[in-house]
């Protein structure tokens, strides 16, 4: 028994997770896709199964946004996603924001999956990919078969502009996992981009009075499943709630400690919901 208790200790030790988070890792693929006109860097995982695009957030890439579900999902499906253009490692040139940039995102997944050879296949969408996948469904109906949505705005409000130039000053309104993610990725370029992410919401706002994908959302087909952290201070409730009434058919989660990032800091429980729901996505379509 002592024997047995030493061996799952050295299993669970940190050193031995390691090892194994390493092994995972090197399980991804990454490398330059060439899609709507520019090279996007991708991350693909799985090697069977349905394929699922994974669209990252404002300043994110592939694998600070999705490592968790590139690697807890590739045992059951094929497993995309990207650093959008202008983020990351799609660089240079660094982001710009001209009208219609989420749709650009959009259109930008649509040739990725297609300079890849997947002609449908579901999607993820957080915060800013939220509003691109919802773009990207209402598009393509023919191409996305399911979307799984969370802490993206159907429009701005001011209260949402409010919590933007709160959140403007990075050094003091961003956790310390949030800057040691992305200040590896851009260094100090850090503050200057993020003042551009914020400028272009505020713009928004001001000039299309909030209305970021109201009508896409409402013209999606495809079954919808709509997640939501409870105590997201980025995102607030109203918006996944708009989501939810809006898509036909949609089916809404909360996790009630979650905020901004349901799908790390809940990987398991997101990764077992998306499973299941897809399955459901799948069965339906076979009968």
């Amino acid at each position: 028994q002592k024997m047995l208790l030493r061996h799952r200790a050295a299993l669970t030790s940190p050193a031995m997770l390691a090892v194994t988070r390493r092994t995972m890792c090197s399980a991804l693929q990454a490398r330059l896709i060439a899609a709507n006109g520019v090279q996007l860097h991708c991350v693909t995982s799985g090697s069977s199964g349905s394929a699922v695009l994974c669209m990252p957030g404002a300043l994110g890439t592939a694998m600070t946004d999705f490592e968790p579900q590139l690697t807890g999902l590739a045992e059951h499906c094929q497993i995309v996603s990207f650093d959008p253009r202008g983020y990351g490692q799609s660089r240079p040139p660094d982001r710009d924001f001209p009208d219609g940039f989420y749709r650009r995102d959009a259109d930008d997944g649509a040739a990725l999956m297609a300079a890849l050879g997947h002609s449908s296949y579901h999607v993820i969408g957080w915060s800013d990919g939220a509003i691109a996948a919802t773009i990207l469904a209402a598009d393509r109906p023919t191409q996305v078969k399911s979307l799984v949505m969370f802490g993206g705005n159907a429009y701005f409000t001011e209260e949402d502009g409010v919590a933007f130039d709160k959140y403007r000053d990075i050094e003091q309104s961003w956790s310390k996992r949030m800057l040691n993610t992305h200040r590896p990725v851009y260094g100090d370029n850090l503050q200057p981009m993020w003042d551009a992410c914020t400028d272009a919401w505020l713009r928004i706002l001001a000039d299309k009075g909030g209305d970021v994908c109201m009508t896409e959302a409402k013209a999606i087909e495809c079954p919808t499943f709509v997640m939501h952290g409870a105590k997201d201070p980025i995102c607030l409730s109203d918006h996944p709630r708009w989501f939810h009434a809006h898509i036909a058919g949609s089916r809404m989660h909360e996790f009630p400690d979650g905020k901004h990032n349901i799908h790390i800091k809940f990987a398991a429980e997101f990764n077992a919901m998306c499973l299941e729901f897809w399955r459901e996505v799948e069965g339906a379509c076979k009968n």
